[in-house]
């Protein structure tokens, strides 16, 4: 398996079998802040009562919502409308499953990485092999740079259609250059070398987040909620018998999280200096900061879909149509605007994670530092997704990458599996007895929901589904 190149980089960026350990984005700029963090911790882990600690975790969580802040983008949003045109509140138990089970491997992955302390990407080439982590880099790197198409491409026309309701016709390509200016610096903010900026960051996606979720809850609450289709969708598990249907729920199960997210959320917790010690904080973190948003937001937007364009057999094409026909309902304020503004959040903070992904996947294959002008110049390739606001993608281009991705998400998840229950990596850490049976049960049904979704979207791809 291994090739001459292959061998060659493995000289030139493997002279020791040592594992890379810790981020030096922190731990060697800003040790007084980060020494700090940890008394605070400290101070919040001797709390008997797990309220008490929740309060102390909220104010120090962030790398969950760097996740949210990915997988809350143009294709959540798309997903989450068309399950409520098409099945109204029939499929609304689909998205927490997803998400559930991703936050499941999420969890596994958070273990390693605080109890190892370790770089993924060098585990990956010094536990597994050299081959499987350029792959997934290279994935990772493709992607970044592919879906920041669509982000432009739905965030500048919905930012052109926002500006319309106000009798404003601004030139697609100022929007553009706003997103994209705006996108980097908060991005750089992340690339200071200093804890502030990386907390600047968090907190900026943090409170976008929320302003996106309560956009689509004023939206609900306008257009109303049938509270008994509502508890059915949740806890009926409807599983459709049409075709189309059960290409939804396949398609939700297998791409509620994305394979970028797998490089991205250790690398976000090595540069909060995270260890040992932030356990606690790294399961509060997984909930509050990626379940519940992504849980709320799908939900809020299929349940308003779900009350106009299921109701009314209205079809639509995109987020702008939806935005379109929910302004009769819910009004121009609360129907048009509000929801395009919660949509316009969804593709900003995906572009802005799209570009700090670019910077961490290069600087770990090239190893520069995680601060600087390499850094920074290397978060800049993802825009080049940038033509996405003034010309379609080549229909090829986001085909080849999806399935690409469909199939490195499977191998990604069994990747982790293989490190969740390796003795020589995890030693004494490594979960045992019951405990460890159930931890591996529920990694295996997230291997497989994975694996059913991109099975499902390839086979469509093919046209044989």
């Amino acid at each position: 398996m291994n090739t001459p190149r292959i061998k060659a980089y493995t000289k030139i960026h493997s002279v020791s079998t040592e594992l890379r350990r810790g981020f030096p984005l922190v731990e060697s700029r800003d040790p007084e802040a980060l020494e700090k963090e940890r008394h605070q911790l400290e101070n919040i882990n001797s709390h008997p009562h797990f309220w008490q600690r929740w309060k102390g975790y909220w104010s120090l969580s962030g790398p969950g919502w760097v996740q949210s802040a990915l997988t809350l983008g143009a294709g959540s949003a798309g997903s989450a409308i068309f399950a409520g045109a098409v099945t109204g509140y029939k499929l609304l138990w689909v998205q927490p499953l997803a998400m559930f089970l991703g936050v499941m491997m999420f969890a596994a992955i958070g273990h390693q990485t605080l109890v190892t302390r370790a770089r993924p990407y060098d585990v990956f080439w010094k536990k597994l092999h050299p081959s499987l982590a350029m792959l997934w880099a290279f994935n990772v790197f493709i992607a970044s740079i592919v879906w920041q198409f669509p982000q432009y491409s739905l965030g500048t026309s919905v930012a052109k259609d926002l500006f319309a309701v106000a009798g404003i016709n601004f030139p697609r390509g100022v929007i553009a250059l706003a997103l994209l200016a705006g996108g980097t610096a908060v991005c750089w903010t992340y690339g200071s070398g200093k804890r502030k900026g990386i907390r600047m960051f968090e907190r900026i996606l943090k409170y976008m987040l929320l302003i996106m979720v309560f956009s689509f809850f004023l939206v609900v609450l306008k257009t109303g909620i049938k509270w008994g289709e509502l508890f059915k969708g949740y806890f009926g598990f409807h599983i459709p018998s049409d075709k189309q249907g059960i290409t939804i729920v396949l398609g939700q199960l297998g791409a509620a999280v994305g394979v970028n997210m797998t490089f991205l959320y250790p690398y976000t917790m090595l540069a909060r200096g995270w260890g040992k010690s932030h356990k606690g904080l790294k399961n509060f973190d997984l909930g509050a900061s990626m379940f519940l948003p992504f849980v709320l937001a799908t939900s809020f937007v299929t349940i308003a879909c779900a009350n106009t364009l299921f109701t009314q057999g209205i079809q639509v094409q995109d987020a702008i149509d939806a935005a379109h026909a929910l302004q009769p309902v819910a009004g121009l304020t609360l129907g048009r605007v509000v929801f395009s503004l919660g949509i316009l959040s969804m593709c900003f903070t995906t572009l802005i994670i799209e570009m700090l992904l670019c910077g961490l996947v290069l600087s770990e294959i090239f190893h520069f530092e995680y601060y600087g002008w390499a850094f920074k110049a290397s978060t800049l390739l993802a825009n080049i997704g940038i033509i996405g606001a003034f010309y379609p993608m080549p229909f090829w281009l986001p085909v080849l990458t999806s399935s690409f991705n469909l199939i490195m998400m499977p191998v990604a998840y069994i990747c982790f599996f293989i490190l969740h229950n390796k003795k020589n990596y995890l030693g004494p850490d490594i979960n045992r007895g019951i405990k460890g049976a159930l931890w591996n049960i529920l990694l295996i049904l997230a291997i497989l929901a994975v694996t059913a979704g991109a099975a499902v979207k390839i086979l469509s791809v093919l046209g044989i589904w």
